[in-house]
């Protein structure tokens, strides 16, 4: 079997336009060092590309003895990208600018109703008003891109066998084909934690982070890795597997499904409504009884309204949650020694004291960790990531 052929380089154009997408706000100096190309290229195709609308002076820099430089960024107004944000509780729409400004989003839940088709229509009507608030002709719409619940088969756009969506149709969603018979413009499908993690690693690109682990814990648990700034793939898009590490051999199974004592057994958001039920049913004391009524119907809401009135039993398991996710994070930590390790998801939101709490117990079991301790943060973009990351890629994959 012959390897592969090598994707074409990018054109001089194009190299200087991811330059200054990933810059921002860059020199000519910058781009020639960046680059390597002569003064007399750099600005004739700068020249080029300010005649074509692309790219526009942002002012002068600070002077280092000489002339003050000129100073580029992209044109804002040129085109225009969408970021589709496809999960299992919420999922969300926004539209973003050359400079990557979020100029309207919209989010919603996504209940038995949401099926693919509704969801179509609902990104169709939030286009449509958007375009209109904002005066952009359909022309200046670019790209759509797409950050979903894998497991994806990104190559042909299709979503294949996600778990938990609370609407039936989800199964072999062939994604990309549709949104683009629908609104006649280029789409791109991505695992969502990998757009989110690409989204997070562009926010803190004056920092040059090279090695960044994302964790997204909702209502199962989604992973993405990145090293040497790229994101790494498998052999397969296995979205969910971070959920089936082991932590307890003897453990419980989640959903009849998947490993018995696997993480997302512990730290997930079904993992916490199987438990509550468990326990009342078992005649545990707690606000829930009052708040739901029957055992059996106790959902994620009425947890986290418990949580808010301070109920002993729900703040317990959150606390055990977030201390069995932490022994995850620092299983992960061990294996991929990221700089940095991005935790976001409805779980973590949802309780303050659980990310102090998974953090400091990966901490505190980080091998070397008196050599070796990575940064925890909860993100910049946080429930903005799968969406921007996703609208980042339209913009790198623009032709230019």
């Amino acid at each position: 079997m012959s390897p592969l052929p090598a994707p074409p380089a990018p054109s001089p154009k194009k190299r200087i336009f991811d330059q200054v997408l990933n810059k921002g706000i860059v020199s000519k100096g910058e781009l020639m060092e960046a680059l390597s190309l002569t003064s007399t290229s750099l600005t004739r195709l700068l020249e080029e590309l300010i005649s074509e609308n692309v790219l526009q002076l942002s002012g002068h820099g600070d002077s280092t003895g000489g002339r003050r430089p000129l100073l580029y960024r992209l044109n804002p107004g040129y085109g225009y990208a969408v970021g589709l944000d496809i999960s299992r509780i919420f999922s969300s729409i926004a539209l973003f600018d050359m400079n990557m400004n979020k100029l309207a989003s919209e989010r919603w839940r996504m209940d038995e109703k949401m099926t693919p088709e509704r969801l179509i229509d609902r990104v169709q009507t939030f286009l449509e008003r958007v375009r209109q608030d904002l005066g952009i002709g359909r022309e200046r719409i670019l790209g759509l891109g797409i950050g979903a619940v894998g497991p994806l088969h990104s190559g042909e756009g299709m979503i294949q066998k996600p778990l938990y969506f609370p609407s039936p149709g989800w199964t072999n969603v062939p994604i990309r084909r549709l949104l683009e018979e629908r609104f006649g413009i280029p789409c791109t499908l991505e695992n969502g934690a990998n757009a989110a993690l690409l989204g997070e690693h562009w926010a803190l690109r004056d920092e040059n982070v090279r090695h960044m682990l994302y964790v997204h814990v909702g209502y199962g648990l989604r992973s993405a890795v990145m090293s040497g700034g790229q994101i790494v793939y498998g052999a397969t898009d296995m979205e969910g597997s971070i959920g089936q590490m082991i932590i307890q051999v003897d453990g419980p199974r989640l959903q009849e499904r998947g490993n018995y004592g696997a993480l997302e057994a512990f730290a997930s958001i079904q993992a916490l409504e199987k438990q509550a039920r468990s326990q009342l049913k078992l005649g545990r004391q707690s606000t829930l009884n009052a708040i739901a009524g029957d055992p059996d119907q106790v959902t994620f809401d009425q947890l986290l309204k418990a949580l808010a009135e301070e109920d002993s039993f729900v703040r317990e398991l959150f606390t055990h949650s977030a201390s069995y996710l932490g022994v995850g994070l620092a299983n992960l930590v061990n294996v991929l020694h990221p700089e940095k390790v991005i935790l976001g998801g409805a779980l973590l939101s949802a309780h303050e004291e659980a990310f102090s709490i998974a953090t400091q117990v990966a901490a505190r079991h980080v091998y070397h960790s008196d050599e070796y301790q990575p940064e925890f943060g909860k993100g910049t973009l946080q429930e903005d990531a799968v969406s921007f990351g996703a609208a980042l890629m339209v913009y790198r994959g623009l032709k230019v």
